[in-house]
């Protein structure tokens, strides 16, 4: 299945890679849940500009994160690959750069906890291109100084090294330093959503006569739960991951509008014909977000946790109002990259399929399977997922302590995963268990 496929893209992408090398804008909120934009039913945020990207290209719906948490699903954009290659980093890297289970404790220890620069394509495909690359906002794949973006390739990085910083004082429940301009600290004042689109903006203006590779991978709507007016509104350690609805919403309102900054700077500067906008989520939220209409949330791998919203714009490219139902994951975009900008990268370098050139020829959905694992503590999920064209089957293992846990659920009849198959006789789960056991065989770290 997997070689049928890989042939089926590679085919189709000889032909698509013969145009001219676009702009490239790539949006990830962070913790945004599937539910929390209006095109894909919030019926309570107002996401205009958003909505509007979906009008005018392609709105994909099974589309997954590669991982339930923030550092996992960053890495697999990185590579292109699943994130356990990389080791250490299957869940988020704690606040202080802190290690969360086993192998990233070791890592930390060795002051290795963070993305090897070798192990990372981007912004190496863009780089050969003759792109001019910029990352503004949140990395979260390492505090070290030599896993710094610029490390990796980058032109310019304006943001913060870790997973989460007041809005207000740029700064994490920890002494580091994590506001960081290029390879330096820094100090700003105004709200973290407004100063990471305006050095976007600014990247976009200086790079307008070149292609240009711009990764705005914003903090919003992650915690703390600070809006634009909540300035003098105190954070500690006990409320740092307190928050309302009515807050969420707001965050959630105040990121459409900074889209909108964007795609207004893109029409501006008359780039709108030759840029393809992409917006995505890194994974599912955590309460007070809307993973609805699945179930669960950030951190698990029930659908919640892991089903993302991705939106992509390409005038000439993508037809507008184009539904895609092919089975995605993150790390599909960084082979749509690969593609695009024209980069020779042998196919064994990616786990990734070039889900945007499904979008671009309307392609009806192929067969395909993916898998997670997830640790952090003594807790580690896994799970599989397969779409043979009939149905969409899950399975999914649990455990914490000495406690196993396991599921399947038909996505297909039970999206909702509330009916538990795995204990009747001859299930599919059993099948889907072998296959993620060969799987787990394949991914062992590379260092």
């Amino acid at each position: 299945m997997k070689k049928a496929l890989l042939l089926f893209i590679s085919s189709l992408t000889t032909v698509l890679a013969l145009e001219p090398n676009p702009n490239i804008v790539f949006i990830l909120a962070d913790d945004l849940g599937y539910g929390d934009i209006a095109c894909y039913g919030c019926p309570d945020a107002k996401t205009p500009n958003i909505d509007r990207l979906a009008a005018e290209g392609v709105k994909f719906t099974n589309f997954y994160a590669n991982g339930p948490e923030c550092t996992p699903t960053r890495t697999a954009i990185m590579t292109g690959r699943y994130p356990q290659f990389a080791g250490g980093l299957e869940c988020a890297i704690g606040t202080g750069n802190v290690g969360r289970y086993d192998d990233a404790i070791r890592l930390a220890q060795q002051s290795q906890l963070g993305l090897p620069v070798k192990q990372a394509v981007i912004p190496r495909v863009f780089t050969k291109a003759g792109y001019a690359t910029g990352i503004f906002g949140k990395w979260h794949l390492g505090y070290e100084p030599h896993f710094n973006p610029l490390k990796y390739g980058w032109d310019k990085f304006f943001g913060c090294l870790g997973g989460n910083v007041d809005y207000f004082t740029h700064k994490e429940l920890s002494e580091l330093p994590v506001l960081f301009k290029n390879d330096k600290p820094v100090e700003r004042k105004g709200y973290m959503t407004h100063l990471i689109t305006d050095e976007a903006l600014q990247f976009i203006k200086e790079n307008q006569k070149q292609p240009f590779f711009c990764y705005i991978p914003f903090t919003t709507p992650h915690f703390p739960f600070q809006t634009p007016a909540d300035k003098d509104k105190k954070f500690t350690r006990e409320n740092w991951t307190a928050g309302s609805r009515e807050s969420y919403v707001a965050m959630l309102e105040d990121l459409d509008n900074a889209v909108g900054q964007i795609l207004g700077s893109i029409e501006s500067l008359n780039l709108g014909k030759n840029t393809l906008v992409i917006f995505a989520s890194d994974h599912g939220a955590m309460k007070p977000g809307r993973n609805l209409p699945w179930n669960g949330f950030k951190g698990g791998l029930f659908e919640g946790g892991i089903r993302a919203p991705l939106i992509a714009r390409w005038p000439g490219k993508i037809k507008p109002g184009t539904l895609c139902r092919q089975l995605g994951a993150t790390f599909d975009l960084t082979a749509s990259f690969a593609r695009i900008t024209g980069s020779q990268l042998p196919p064994r370098k990616l786990d990734g399929i070039d889900l945007l050139a499904c979008a671009e020829k309307e392609l009806k959905p192929v067969a395909r399977n993916l898998y997670w694992r997830a640790k952090r503590g003594d807790r580690t999920w896994w799970a599989t997922l397969s779409n043979d064209g009939s149905a969409t089957r899950k399975y999914i293992r649990k455990r914490e302590g000495g406690d196993v846990q396991e599921w399947l659920f038909n996505i297909t009849e039970d999206p909702g995963e509330s009916k538990n198959l795995f204990a009747l006789p001859g299930n599919y789960g059993h099948k889907l268990k072998q296959q993620l056991a060969t799987w787990e065989t394949r991914v062992k770290p590379l260092r």
